[in-house]
Order: structure tokens, then C-alpha cells, then sequence
């Protein structure tokens, strides 16, 4: 088993009741050395940070010698969809992603995570496709100008009604046609479309340079052990094929978690341990 526990950025996706140092201290209490960031309010709420806010997080985040790796911008929740009808809604978004790609650069996190957005129920997919495919050409495009690799997360059906699973991804990658676009592979989203880690591997193989490694019922964004969905086989599956990249535990399903996060992430992590460890066992 190659895969190992430096692999786990450390995440604030649970950390929307405490203060931003809190969840940097956690951090390194729990020895991540990479974070991947949500921009939401109170913790990053990248429309309002200014370039004092920034150097406010570089300061804090080298004294407790943390890097960002990754940034994901609130996008499925807010209004923010970049696959809009709605010029406005879909130019504001838009704009959204460019000010995170800033963010990225100004704090040297190598990606930006994307998500497709939606179209309207009852109008055309392939309208609302090709507003997405834009879109991500468009911030892509920039994110790369500024030295960012981006990756595109598909979503269960309730978030949208474009990328749902891999195959999906596959063809929105295909069509954006940026060298620096990569996919993300979430264990909820797979289960729920009903993929695997070799459907993943499938169709997007090397395209693959994200992991939100997450437990559900089978969706619910849950730590592991909370839900049903299989750890050790995904762990597994990821090293038979040789996934190098880092890993995040996204825990939102149960509201719980917000008031002590960090036990929820040391469950998760204690889950991964004992997962890479099974399989070293069974080698």
C-alpha cells in the first residue's frame, strides 16, 4: 500500500461555528501540513477578502508552517451557478471563480475546485451544457494564466442536472478542452450514480488529481464510520491504480459535526489508518 496519512489535507468544511484560528490550531494539532479551504462566511468568504485579509492568512498560515493545496469556493448552496440562464447570475459567478483564482495565487494553492452548476428543469441540457462548458473554459483559461490547475467535481442529481457521474465528467473535460483541467472523484457522488472507483479509473484515469473521500447512507458527506459506503475497497481500488494525489474528508451530513469538528476529522483519519493498514495486512 502506497497511499498514506500525509495524503489528507485538513479541511474547514465542518468549521462554520468557530473561528478561522481555531480550525488552523486543529489543523496542526492533527499534524495536516496541507488545507484544503472552503470560502464561505465566517472562515473565507472570498468575495469580501481584501489583500490585508491575505496577508493575514499568509502570516497565520506560515507561522504554523501550513500550505493551501486546495480552494473551494462555496457553489452548490449560495447562489452561484455558472451554468445559469441568468446572465447576471451567471457573470457574478464567474466572477466568483476568477477573485478565487486570485485567491490561489496570492496564496499559492496549486487548484481551484469547480463544480458544473445547472440548468433550468424544464429547459434544454445541451443550452445549459454549453453555458457550462463556457464558463469553465472561461475560468480555466484564467486560472491558468495565473499559474492554477483547476478540477471539476460531478454532483448528485439534486445539485444538478448536467454532471452526475463519470462518464459526464469525462465529456465536460473533453469539451472544455483545457490541458490544466483535471476531475475530482467524490465518494458520495459515486455511490450515488452507482460507480466505483474503476468506473473512475475507466473513463478518466490520469485525469483524476482530487479525492473528496467522504462516508454516506450512501450520500450525507459523513465521517467514516457514520455511514455505509466502503472505505477499505475505495482505499484500495485508489492505490491498485495508483492514485498519488491528496485526499480531503468533506463533513457535512450531519450537523453535529459543526460543534466539534475536529473529533469528526480524527474519526475519519483513525478510519484511514486502519483501512491502509488492513490492506498492507492482506498484501
Amino acid at each position: 500500500m502506497s497511499l498514506s496519512t500525509n495524503q489528507i489535507t485538513g479541511s474547514n468544511f465542518s468549521y462554520q461555528h468557530l473561528p478561522f484560528e481555531t480550525f488552523l490550531d486543529d489543523m496542526v494539532a492533527l499534524d495536516r501540513e496541507r488545507l484544503e479551504l472552503w470560502g464561505i462566511a465566517p472562515q473565507f468568504h472570498i468575495p469580501q477578502l481584501t489583500a490585508a485579509d491575505l496577508l493575514a492568512v499568509r502570516r497565520q498560515l506560515q507561522e504554523r508552517q501550513l500550505q493551501i493545496h486546495c480552494i473551494t469556493a462555496e457553489q452548490v448552496m449560495y447562489p452561484v451557478n455558472i451554468a445559469s440562464s441568468i446572465a447576471w447570475l451567471r457573470e457574478q459567478s464567474v466572477a466568483l471563480f476568477r477573485r478565487a483564482a486570485q485567491v490561489c495565487a496570492e496564496l499559492q494553492a496549486p487548484l481551484l475546485f469547480l463544480t458544473p452548476g445547472r440548468g433550468f428543469e424544464n429547459e434544454s441540457v445541451g443550452a445549459a451544457w454549453q453555458r457550462s462548458v463556457d464558463a469553465v473554459g472561461e475560468i480555466t483559461a484564467y486560472a491558468g494564466s495565473l499559474g492554477v490547475d483547476c478540477v471539476l467535481e460531478p454532483l448528485q442529481r439534486v445539485e444538478s442536472n448536467l454532471v452526475n457521474d463519470s462518464p459526464a465528467l469525462r465529456r465536460m473535460i473533453d469539451d472544455v478542452g483545457a490541458s490544466h483541467l483535471g476531475a475530482v472523484l467524490d465518494t458520495v457522488a459515486m455511490a450515488a450514480a452507482g460507480e466505483t472507483v474503476a468506473d473512475y479509473h475507466e473513463h478518466l484515469g490520469a485525469l483524476i488529481r482530487h479525492v473528496h473521500l467522504v462516508d454516506g447512507r450512501p450520500t450525507g458527506h459523513l465521517a467514516w464510520g457514520d455511514g455505509e459506503l466502503p472505505l477499505g475497497s475505495y482505499v484500495a481500488a485508489l492505490d491498485d491504480y495508483g492514485y498519488t494525489g491528496h485526499f480531503t474528508f468533506e463533513h457535512f451530513g450531519d450537523g453535529t459535526y459543526a460543534f466539534n469538528p475536529r473529533a469528526a476529522l480524527e474519526q475519519s483519519l483513525d478510519a484511514f489508518s486502519e483501512a491502509i493498514a488492513g490492506s498492507d495486512a492482506l498484501a
